[in-house]
C-alpha cells in the first residue's frame, strides 16, 4: 500500500499520514490458529461454536477460527441513486473443527436468509459479526456450503490503524477498499489475510456505468437497463485485496503475453499523467519479472479513482486502485512500481499475521528503488544512503518487525524496511540477494508467511546465519551500523 503524506513520500502499498509513535515491547504472540483438520476421535463428537477471530496479535477478533475457505461467490447489484446494495454471496469452506456454528464478517448490511447446504440456517448478528447455526453440526475435515442474502445502505468502516476504509458511495457509483479491512462492507467473509481463496465477482450496476474488480474479465450482459459485469480472481486473494470500483472511466484492454489487460481512469481526471502511467503497467511489470520471477496472476491492469478519503494506492490483486493525487504533478511510475511490486510480496506471498507488514511494504518500497536505478535515477545504494543519513531519530524508534498497530503505516514499516531489504543485500552480495527474492516467490507463491519463514529462508539460500543483521535493522530502536556497501 502507498500513503500520501505530508512531506517525503513514502513507498506505494498502502500509504497513510500520521505520526510514527513508540512500538510497544511485548512477548512473541501466538501464531493464528491452525487450520488443518483435527483428527477425529474415537468418542462421540462434540460439537462447538468457531471462534469469533484468528488470534492476531494486533487485531485478535479479525477473521474467525474454525473453518477454511477456497472460494467466494459475490453477486451484488448496486444502485447509486438509492446508495442501495443488494447481495447473495456464497462462501464454500471446510471445518477445520466439529463445528455448532461459525462467524463470518459483515458489517452493517441487513441479513435476510442464510442456507447451509441448501437447508435454512439460523443466524444472529453480534455487532459485525453474523453468527451462522445450521441444521447439523459440520465435522471436520468437511466441505460446505453457505449462502448469505443481505442488503442494506453500506458504509466504510473506521479502522483501528488506517482510518476510513470499505465501500463508500462516490458521486457517479462507489468504491469499496481499504486496509487492513474493506471487504467485510460489502460481502459475508472470513475477513482475515492468513485465511486466502478464489473468488468470482457479479457486479451489477445502471447500464452506462463501469464495474471493476479483481482477476479476469470474464463478460458482462445488459438487461433492462442493468449491466452485470464478472469478474474472476483464480489465485488464491486475501480478503483486504479485494476491490470494487463503480463510476464513469476511460477504460483500455489489452492483452500481454496471453494475460489479459483491464485499465480503468475516472473521467473526474482530465486524459493526461494518470492514464500515462498506467498504460506503463506492462512495462513495469515485466522489469520486476526479472527481478523477482514469474508474475504471479492472470491479468493485470490499474484503476484511478479520485475520491476524498481516498489519498493512497493499494495493490488490489490483479488490478491496484491508485487515487489521482499521485499523478497530480505528472507522470509518476514509482508508484506503479510499488503496487505491483506487492503483486509478489503482499499478494501471491501475504502475511500471516499483521505484524509482520513489512514484509510486503519494506520489499514495495525497496522495488521503486530497483526500477528508479533501472530507469538511470538514483542507484538503491544512493537512495539507501539518503534514507540512512536523513532519517529522523523518530523513525529509528519504531521498530518495523514490531511496529504495534498504531504504527502498522508508520514510515519506519516503508523505509526502515526497504533498508532492512538493502542491508540484507549488501551483507549476502547481489547473487545470494537476487536468489533470495526470486525463490523466496516460487517457494511461497499463493501462500502466507512470516518474518521468521522469511528469515530462515534467507539464512538457507545464503548458507549463513542471518540474526544479527535482522534483529538490528527490524527490532532495535537505535539506528544500527551501516552496513559497507560491496
Amino acid at each position: 500500500m502507498t500513503l500520501r503524506l505530508r512531506g517525503p513520500r513514502l513507498g506505494v502499498g498502502l500509504l497513510l499520514a500520521g505520526a510514527v509513535g513508540l512500538a510497544a515491547c511485548t512477548p512473541a504472540p501466538p501464531e493464528p490458529a491452525a487450520r488443518e483438520s483435527t483428527p477425529p476421535s474415537s468418542g462421540p463428537r462434540q460439537f462447538t461454536a468457531g471462534a469469533p477471530g484468528v488470534g492476531d496479535d494486533y487485531f485478535p477478533r479479525y477473521g474467525n477460527a474454525g473453518y477454511d475457505v477456497t472460494r467466494y461467490t459475490v453477486k451484488i447489484r448496486y444502485d447509486p441513486a438509492r446508495d442501495r446494495l443488494t447481495g447473495t454471496t456464497t462462501v464454500q469452506a471446510t471445518a477445520t473443527a466439529d463445528l455448532s456454528s461459525f462467524n463470518l464478517d459483515l458489517a452493517g448490511l441487513t441479513v435476510r436468509k442464510v442456507t447451509v447446504d441448501g437447508a435454512p440456517a439460523r443466524h444472529a448478528r453480534t455487532g459485525d459479526e453474523l453468527v451462522v447455526t445450521p441444521a447439523a453440526g459440520l465435522p471436520s475435515g468437511n466441505g460446505f456450503s453457505a449462502e448469505v442474502d443481505y442488503e442494506g445502505e453500506p458504509a466504510p468502516l473506521r479502522n483501528e490503524a488506517l482510518g476510513s476504509g470499505g465501500f463508500r458511495a462516490t458521486s457517479d457509483g462507489a468504491v469499496a477498499l481499504g486496509q487492513p479491512e474493506s471487504a467485510s462492507t460489502w460481502f459475508p467473509v472470513n475477513d482475515h489475510p492468513s485465511d486466502k481463496a478464489t473468488y468470482e465477482f457479479e457486479i451489477t450496476v445502471p447500464e452506462g456505468l463501469t464495474a471493476v474488480s479483481n482477476g479476469v474479465p470474464v463478460g458482462r450482459s445488459t438487461r433492462a437497463g442493468w449491466t452485470t459485469w464478472k469478474w474472476a480472481e483464480r489465485s488464491p486473494m486475501a480478503s483486504y485485496l479485494s476491490t470494487v470500483a463503480i463510476g464513469e472511466f476511460r477504460v483500455t484492454q489489452g492483452e500481454h503475453k496471453g494475460r489479459p489487460v483491464f485499465s480503468a481512469v475516472t473521467t473526474k481526471v482530465p486524459q493526461g499523467a494518470a492514464d500515462a502511467s498506467i498504460a506503463r503497467t506492462v512495462e513495469v511489470a515485466d522489469y520486476l519479472e526479472g527481478v523477482f520471477g514469474p508474475y504471479p496472476f492472470g491479468a493485470y491492469g490499474g484503476v484511478v479513482v479520485s475520491e476524498p478519503g481516498i489519498g493512497y494506492a493499494l495493490e488490489t490483486q490483479s488490478r491496484p486502485v491508485y487515487a489521482a493525487s499521485f499523478f497530480q504533478r505528472g507522470e509518476n511510475t514509482g508508484v506503479v512500481a510499488h503496487e505491483l511490486a506487492h503483486q509478489w510480496f503482499g499478494n501471491s506471498v501475504t502475511l500471516t499475521r499483521w505484524r509482520d507488514i513489512w514484509l510486503n511494504e519494506g520489499m514495495a518500497t525497496y522495488a521503486e528503488w530497483l526500477w528508479e536505478e533501472h530507469r538511470g535515477g538514483r542507484t538503491a545504494q544512493q537512495s539507501f544512503d539518503a534514507e540512512y543519513l536523513g532519517a529522523s531519530e523518530q523513525l529509528w524508534r519504531v521498530a518495523p518487525g514490531k511496529p504495534g498497530p498504531e504504527n502498522l503505516f508508520s514510515s519506519s514499516v516503508y523505509r526502515r524496511g526497504a533498508m532492512t531489504v538493502h542491508a540484507l543485500r549488501t551483507t549476502v552480495g547481489d547473487r545470494a540477494f537476487f536468489e533470495i527474492v526470486r525463490a523466496w516467490g516460487a517457494d511461497r507463491r499463493d501462500g502466507n508467511a512470516t518474518t521468521a519463514d522469511f528469515v530462515a529462508f534467507a539464512e538457507r539460500v545464503a548458507g549463513r546465519q542471518l540474526d544479527a543483521l535482522f534483529d538490528a535493522w527490524l527490532h532495535g530502536t537505535e539506528r544500527p551500523e551501516r552496513p559497507a556497501p560491496r
